[in-house]
Order: C-alpha cells, then structure tokens, then sequence
C-alpha cells in the first residue's frame, strides 16, 4: 500500500470512528454489511466503521474482500462463506457468535442475502436465538428501479436471473406478462443475447430500462421496447460488456382492468354499507375486508364517513333519501345512513313474512 493510500484509509478510519464510533456494537452478533457494486465511494461510513471492529469478516471470496479490506487499511480475519459451503460454514459462524464474537458478512458486491449468499447463514443465526444487524448500504436492484422511471407500477417484485433453458424462461416471461409491477431481472453477460430475444419474442413493445455495469465507469442506463433489445445489443460489441440489471416495466392498466376495481369497490361498499345494518361498525368492516379483501382502514375511513354524514344531517331539500341500497350500480358514497336505513327497512320485512 503507498503512502497516499494510507494516508487516505486512516482519514477515512478517522471520519468513520466520528461520525458512527459512540454507536454500540454488541458482542456476540453478525453484522450483514453491504458493500460498493461498482464505486468504492458508495461504502458507507458505518461499514467502514463496523469492518474495523469486528472480530472476523465472512465473505463470498476472500480475494475480493481481501482487496476490499486492503484498501481501506483494515486487516481481519476472514472466512469463506459462499453458495457451495453456506451450511457448514454458518455453524462456523453460529459458533464464534456463541462465544461473543462479532462477525461481519459481505457479499462479493452490494447486499448480501438478495441473489447473493447470506440468507442461509442469517437463518442459522436467528435459529440458534442470536442477533442479525443490518448495515445497508449499495443495492443493484434499488438503485435500477431508482432509474428506471417506472411511475404507474404497481410496487416491484425481484425476479432475479431467469432460467437459463429456453422454454423455461419463455415460460417465465409468459408468467410475469400480466404483471402490474415493476420486474427487476439480473443477468450475466454471456446470456444477454439469449434474454434479449426472449423478452423481443415473449414481450414486444413492453417498456424496459437496461442498466450495464451500475456505479462504474462505463455504467449506462438505456430505456427501450423489449424487441428493441436485441438491435441495441448488435450496434455496439460494449453494449453486451459487463453486468446487467434490467427493469421490466409494469403492465399498464387497461380499462378492464380499471372497470373490474370500480367493481369491486361498489361490490365492497354496497357489502359494507348492508352489515352497517346489522351490525357494530368495527366488526361489519372486519367481515367486508375478510369477503372481498380490501383493505380494512380504507373500508373503516368509509363507514366513518357515512356516520360522520349523518350526524350532519339537516334534512334539507336534496338531501340523499333514506332508502335501502338498490340493484343498480351504487354512487361514490352510499347514503350516510345506514342505520335509519335498517329501521325504515325493518317494517318492509315483518311484512314479507
């Protein structure tokens, strides 16, 4: 190491142990740290803080991390834990924890447990009654979907890397065709090609962002159609270099899709607005949640303004009329009156019979 690179790992040592040194690390627990995925500058002062004062460091590949650790002048022992030894190697870890050690995992890049190692050992730790403490830091996936410029998705599912098999991806694609939310795939240079032209073949003019090599010199962020993939890989041999995270964006809504919520919606209220009648609010919401699935707070706000409506109730001309909820479809807002209803309701019953 030279003397500059020393130089700078001490003052960041230093920056480190102000800005995160009074926070306390208790002995005894596993410290899942998040590395850089590309920049060295996106390692977060706290990392850089707990790296320096845990006992061992676990890790993917000890060269990498070796390296890693180098650079910042640290120097712990580490310990192998990848996907081929993960069991064992835990119960390792489980052990040292035992005896009141602290021990950091990283990953080769990014967070830990998310496509790579670390789920498995986490897993052992809790199993055996001690502590997983999470140092965040850089994430692939969050940092494509922050690029991505997904705005109408409907949240985002990770998808990770597809299958490798021909009809089985196709397969996948097919599966995730219809969905709503943002898709957030890996892959590996040597199979862009081949995903290329299943996302052309499986889903034409479906959105899509491409982000090669996040973070690092030649990182590119690219928004196109799926069947335009594959052109875009063939213009240039460096668009088919590095890593990969691509973005498949959510389906949009369709007005079929809009019509069968207002559905459901009307369905949930006119449910609602009928138990109100019979029952006490909080459990007539319990039972419309349980039967169409809504969310519960949404429904309680509703019945809570269909009670709020009628204690305002001046019984002015135009004012919605106290009848049962009819056949057709049913407004915005029922009738703030479900329990006048139910009494104007009842003598039309004793009736019938």
């Amino acid at each position: 190491m030279s003397l500059d690179t020393t130089a700078t790992s001490l003052v960041l040592q230093q920056a480190a142990a102000q800005v995160a040194g009074a926070q306390h690390l208790p002995p005894g627990t596993l410290y899942v740290v998040a590395t850089p995925i590309g920049n060295l500058a996106d390692l977060t002062l706290r990392a850089v803080h707990v790296l320096g004062q845990v006992d061992a460091v676990a890790c993917e590949d000890t060269r990498l991390s070796g390296t890693l650790l180098q650079r910042l002048g640290l120097h712990r022992p580490l310990l192998a834990l990848h996907e081929h030894n993960e069991e064992a190697a835990a119960a390792q870890v489980v052990q040292r924890l035992q005896r009141g050690e602290r021990i950091a995992y990283v990953s080769d890049a990014g967070t830990p447990a998310v496509s790579d190692p670390g789920a498995r050992l986490v897993a052992a730790v809790q199993a055996a009654g001690l502590r997983a403490v999470p140092v965040p830091g850089a994430s692939s996936v969050v940092t494509a979907l922050s690029v991505a410029g997904d705005a109408r998705a409907a949240g985002f599912r990770f998808e990770g890397f597809l299958p490798p098999q021909a009809a089985a991806r196709l397969a996948r694609l097919a599966e995730l065709a219809e969905e709503r939310a943002s898709v957030v795939l890996f892959e590996a240079p040597h199979r862009i090609e081949a995903l290329a032209a299943a996302l052309a073949e499986a889903l034409p003019g479906r959105r899509l962002t491409v982000c090669r090599e996040l973070t690092k010199q030649f990182e590119q962020v690219q928004p196109l159609d799926c069947d335009a993939l594959p052109g875009w890989l063939a213009a240039d041999a460096d668009h088919r270099r590095g890593e990969f995270v691509l973005v498949l964006h959510g389906r949009s809504a369709t007005r079929a899709d809009e019509a069968t919520g207002d559905a459901a919606t009307v369905g949930a209220r006119r449910l609602l607005h009928t138990l109100l009648a019979e029952l006490p609010l909080k459990q007539a919401v319990a039972l419309t949640a349980q039967a169409t699935g809504l969310a519960r707070n949404a429904l309680y706000e509703q019945a809570l303004a269909w009670r709020d409506a009628q204690a305002g109730d001046s019984g002015e001309p135009g004012d919605p009329a106290p009848t049962a909820p009819s056949a057709s479809p049913a407004p915005t807002d029922w009738p703030a009156d479900p329990r006048r209803v139910a009494a104007a309701a009842k003598p039309a019953r004793r009736r019938g019979r």
